[in-house]
Parts: C-alpha cells; sequence; structure tokens
C-alpha cells in the first residue's frame, strides 16, 4: 500500500486498485496487468451512491410526516446521494484492504456514519458499505457507480458484452423514474433497473482480453450503457426513488449494509 494526500494504493498480484478519499472515496482506478478497467476523470471510476441511489423524484422524500428536499442536482431530480461529493476519512489502510469513514452532513438533514471498505486479491475485489444512525432513523440507501470502459484497447474494437438474466426490468418513464409496473426485460441500450431477487450477477466480456463478474446478494443493478466511452453496472439496495417507492429504514439498531464482489480472469489470447 502506498499513500499520499490524494489517493490510496493497493496492489495484489498484478492487480493495482488506487482510491481517492478526498474525491468522495472514490476508486480512481484499478488496473489488472496494467491494463484500466475503469474510465478516467474526476467524475468516473466507481464512486458510492449514498445515502440514496439514483433519482429522488424532485428531490422530496418523505420520514414518517416530515417532508424532505434535496437539492436538484440532476433537475427536475436529486441524483446519487450526497457522500460522493464529500472527503472521507481513512480509517485503516494495509497492503491489500482500507477503510474509510465519512459522517453525514446537510443537505442530507439526518445524522449518521457510512463506512465503506476494500479488499484486493489477485482475481477479485470486495467492496461494502455500511450507513448507521446513532439517533433518528431515516430511511436510505446504498450502492455502487462503476464506469467499466467499454473498450479495453481505446481503438473501439472488442466492446465489452453485457450478459444477465433479471427476473424483470422496472418500466421507465419519460422522467427517467421507475413507474411502478415490473415487465419483461427488453433489449438495451438501457438506463434502467432490473430486479435479479437472488442477487446481482451480471458478466462483463471483453473478447479475447477479459472477463469480469459484477455479484452481489442485493436485488437491484442498474445498467447504463448509453454512453459511447462505458458501460456501467451498478448494484444498489432498492430501485431509483426507493426512498419513496420501497423505503429501507435505517434505525439505531438496524444498520444497512450491502456488498459487491467483482471477479475477473484473463481470456485466451490476452
Amino acid at each position: 500500500m502506498s499513500s499520499s494526500e490524494e489517493s490510496i494504493r493497493l496492489a495484489a498480484g498484478d492487480a493495482e486498485l488506487t482510491i481517492d478519499p478526498a474525491n468522495g472515496c472514490r476508486i480512481s482506478g484499478l488496473r489488472v496487468g496494467g491494463t484500466e478497467l475503469l474510465r478516467q476523470g474526476e467524475r468516473y471510476g466507481c464512486f458510492p451512491m449514498v445515502p440514496w441511489c439514483g433519482r429522488i423524484e424532485h428531490g422530496k422524500f418523505r420520514n414518517g410526516t416530515v417532508v424532505q428536499q434535496m437539492p436538484l442536482n440532476a433537475p427536475p431530480h436529486a441524483i446519487h446521494g450526497t457522500a460522493r461529493n464529500g472527503a472521507w476519512r481513512t480509517a485503516r489502510a494495509g497492503e491489500r484492504e482500507a477503510s474509510f469513514t465519512y459522517d453525514l452532513v446537510e443537505p442530507w438533514p439526518y445524522s449518521g456514519k457510512i463506512t465503506q471498505t476494500f479488499e484486493l486479491t489477485e482475481d477479485s475485489l470486495t467492496l461494502a458499505m455500511g450507513v448507521e444512525t446513532y439517533d433518528t432513523s431515516f430511511p436510505a440507501q446504498a450502492g455502487w457507480h462503476p464506469w467499466f470502459l467499454r473498450s479495453l484497447g481505446g481503438d473501439g474494437e472488442g466492446d465489452v458484452q453485457v450478459d444477465f438474466t433479471p427476473a424483470w426490468q422496472e418500466e421507465r418513464g419519460d422522467d427517467h423514474l421507475p413507474t411502478g409496473r415490473r415487465i419483461p426485460p427488453l433489449p438495451g441500450p438501457w438506463d434502467d433497473c432490473f430486479g435479479m431477487p437472488d442477487g446481482v450477477d451480471v458478466t462483463l466480456t471483453w473478447p479475447g482480453r477479459l472477463e469480469l463478474k459484477v455479484a452481489s446478494r442485493a436485488e437491484w443493478v442498474v445498467i447504463y450503457d448509453e454512453q459511447a466511452e462505458a458501460v456501467c453496472v451498478e448494484p444498489q439496495s432498492g430501485p431509483p426513488n426507493g426512498l419513496n417507492t420501497l423505503p429501507r429504514l435505517v434505525t439505531p439498531v438496524d444498520p444497512l449494509e450491502i456488498a459487491t464482489t467483482w471477479t475477473w480472469r484473463r481470456l485466451q489470447g490476452a
């Protein structure tokens, strides 16, 4: 492990992970055998979505009888939580594992603590996140938003293939929010949420280069592949707008916990 004010680097075999605590505790790089897998740039890599995932309708959600308003950072909605915009504290860092914390602050209206951990091996990365409160209970979600490069060669050849078998697709309205109807999965391109009640299981294949599987016990995944540069596979604890449609309450005795493991292997010819 090497660290600086800006980043922390983990290494295992020929896998290298770079984390930027000051930039929302996002993964800024994941290299396997010298090949970068994630889109580069301060908005990209892989960031945590917490204390909500995707869009909140008009930025409003209810906690009991209280209606809260979040900033409309994706007008007319609020998107992807607040913790990706903050600086996290490094709690622990070793050669292959690290842990970070973030205290929820305004504009999120409730106090709480987020913990995110990273564990790297030669052929896998496990991410885990927990949301705790010490006083007021509140609805929350957590998940990750990785930007996997569409092509590892950067030449447009060998574009990534996405393989998964969801039980349903959340019908998306013109406002980019689920309508509440579950429909048979449609072909892409997607900016859509899918239900996988047996756990998220999505395989990304860069032909002749690498296969990477995204797995999680979480039951929801958003697939976004409408950009030329990258494809996003986002395991999360609930659907977009879930603070309103499927609230999961975090209480002093019941934190929210989620984890995902990415496992990769080189393909013949790589």
